[in-house]
């Protein structure tokens, strides 16, 4: 298999599409493993425009990439689901867990990089996941333009303490207070509440749901990933040692050399084409059927028949 730097050369010198590179080796890591292979990908690392934000994330256009891409899949295969996304939003997030766990009994999410806040709830919701020494996922903690409701929680919790105590306070954490429309801490409140609950209720039915001592496991996890005040930021990377000590089902990528070489060479081509080219978000099987937003127009592709 190839590496990053084999891969340039690769598009450099045989003049090829990155399509064309792209599907080759999504191929030839399906005939690695036997399984459906779904790559899900997000430039959010290479494309940092603020109108493209809403877009980056996860987000209910999404789901019609997974129809496009799971149509005519036989589903007994199972499916391997290699996921690069910064998170997004929880609402889209839990339609899309609900049709991927509708469709397949056996999912493998494999994070050869990065799945974050949403992307960490999708991976909660597979059999297993597969991450390499340089794999993160991230806190779950849910967002409001940008601020954590964590740690919005914690600090209206901090201003009531502090003013229950001292009335002086109320001049230092009134300007602070005030900045907060009058529904935002409830929206805080049920955010964290719903993460919450989805990543409960994916675990229990699927990746711990043979395990005797379950609720203990999961309570556990929903602390690590949840928790503002434990993660300390939103982008706090979380690498295989930590989720698999939390008690995730994590498989190390490095245990088979062959099938880690056919998941990073797919990774470093998905991330070639994010680079340079104007996709900004690819959903895309081993079939070569392809759902690409780009910033020139919306690409849905199929292989001839």
């Amino acid at each position: 298999m190839a590496n990053w730097k084999e891969i340039l050369n690769e598009l450099q010198e045989t003049g090829s599409t990155h399509d064309i590179i792209r599907r080759k080796y999504l191929k030839k890591l399906q005939k690695t493993t036997g399984r459906n292979v779904i790559a899900y990908y997000s430039g959010w690392l290479q494309k940092k425009y603020k109108k493209l934000q809403g877009e980056l994330g996860i987000n209910d256009n999404d789901k019609n990439g997974f129809m496009n891409a799971i149509h005519k899949l036989d589903s007994q295969k199972g499916l391997d689901l290699i996921l690069h996304t910064p998170g997004g939003e929880v609402a889209a997030t839990e339609s899309i867990i609900d049709y991927l766990t509708t469709k397949f009994e056996d999912i493998r999410v494999i994070v050869p990089q990065l799945a974050m806040s949403g992307g960490t709830m999708i991976a909660c919701a597979s059999n297993k996941i597969v991450m390499g020494k340089q794999s993160s996922l991230g806190p779950i903690d849910p967002h409001f333009n940008g601020l954590p409701a964590h740690g919005i929680l914690e600090e209206f919790e901090q201003a009531h303490e502090e003013i229950q105590k001292d009335n002086s306070k109320i001049h230092v954490w009134q300007p602070i207070i005030a900045k907060y429309h009058p529904t935002l801490i409830g929206e805080c409140q049920k955010a964290v509440d719903w993460s919450e609950e989805i990543v409960k209720n994916v675990l229990a039915n699927r990746m711990l749901k043979e395990e005797e001592n379950k609720d203990e496991i999961i309570s556990k996890i929903i602390e690590e990933l949840a928790s503002h005040s434990i993660t300390l930021s939103h982008s706090r990377h979380l690498s295989a040692k930590k989720c698999n000590d939390m008690g995730l089902n994590i498989e190390k990528l490095e245990d088979n050399q062959n099938f880690q070489d056919a998941v990073l060479t797919v990774h470093h081509i998905f991330m070639h084409t994010l680079t340079s080219t104007p996709a900004f978000k690819i959903i895309e099987n081993h079939l070569g059927v392809a759902y690409i937003q780009s910033m020139q127009s919306l690409i849905v592709q199929a292989p001839q028949e």
